[in-house]
């Protein structure tokens, strides 16, 4: 599909432009605000997303204008909660942007901090900052040894608890087969270590720079890609000498491939995202 080009504030106050993009299958309704706001409540969340009844999405991202930065950029997941991050939705928001204002490299203001992105070549490279390691940056609920969580689950080694502006928790596992991704997101997203609950990731190792991944998200369930959940995954195996550091990895999943460095210090993240369509919803749409 030909993208074309993108939505502007339309003179029908009950309409509202949008657009549909996705990075590896993680698919995102993006809201721009900039020049006329609107956010939606909780329960508009939930119908736009809605597959059926809606437009359908993991997640829908709301833009808004920044004085300081390029955009301010709110996400939030299916079941209508607001979360800190999501990195496929910052590399979709990223080359919309740099589409639309013809500057290749963007600044995006979150509710967890700032993120910088570059999209060149039909690729979008995000520059995560650096993760959050310590028990209360994660956001646990008590000290513990955050690369080897005690959770003491049979059939299950530790998991390593790593935070990119939202959490997650790394299971480094011999194989991925017969894995009851469903079953076990739902029972240790809520785990009580994590009072806000986490995003959840099952890793094999191929080699010292490639893995293969699978993910449940918060809010939202299996997905076919988390690149948050891509990025904390090569932490976790950077910081457990699983993986190199300073070098890309590959991160295979569902949906894809996504390259990620971590030397140490900040995560970098690169990969293709796909406009999808766009198009206007109505108010009526809620009723």
């Amino acid at each position: 599909m030909t993208a074309q080009p993108h939505p502007r504030p339309q003179t029908d106050h009950g309409a509202h432009p949008f657009v549909k993009m996705h990075g590896l299958g993680n698919d995102f309704i993006i809201l721009d605000g900039r020049q006329r706001p609107f956010v939606p409540t909780r329960d508009q969340i939930i119908r736009l997303s809605d597959r059926r009844a809606g437009i359908g999405c993991d997640q829908l991202i709301v833009l808004a204008y920044d004085p300081d930065h390029d955009a301010f950029m709110r996400i939030f997941n299916a079941d209508g909660g607001e979360v800190e991050a999501c990195g496929n939705a910052t590399r979709c928001v990223g080359a919309y942007l740099a589409k639309d204002s013809g500057n290749a490299r963007q600044i995006l203001r979150t509710v967890a901090g700032l993120l910088e992105t570059q999209t060149q070549n039909n690729e979008t490279t995000v520059n995560m900052g650096a993760p959050r390691l310590t028990p209360e940056a994660i956001g646990l609920a008590k000290e513990v040894d955050p690369l080897y969580l005690p959770l003491g689950i049979p059939h299950l080694p530790a998991p390593a608890a790593i935070s990119m502006g939202n959490p997650h928790m790394v299971f480094f596992m011999d194989s991925l087969e017969g894995l009851a991704l469903e079953r076990l997101g739902k029972e240790l997203a809520h785990h009580a270590l994590y009072p806000q609950g986490t995003n959840v990731e099952f890793a094999q190792l191929i080699s010292r720079q490639k893995v293969r991944m699978r993910v449940w998200e918060r809010g939202a369930g299996v997905t076919p890609a988390c690149a948050t959940g891509a990025c904390a995954t090569v932490v976790a195996g950077v910081l457990r000498g699983l993986l190199e550091s300073g070098q890309e990895c590959e991160v295979v999943m569902d949906g894809g491939t996504l390259l990620v460095t971590y030397d140490g210090e900040k995560v970098l993240m690169r990969g293709v995202v796909k406009h999808v369509f766009q198009g206007t919803f109505h108010h009526d749409l809620f009723d």
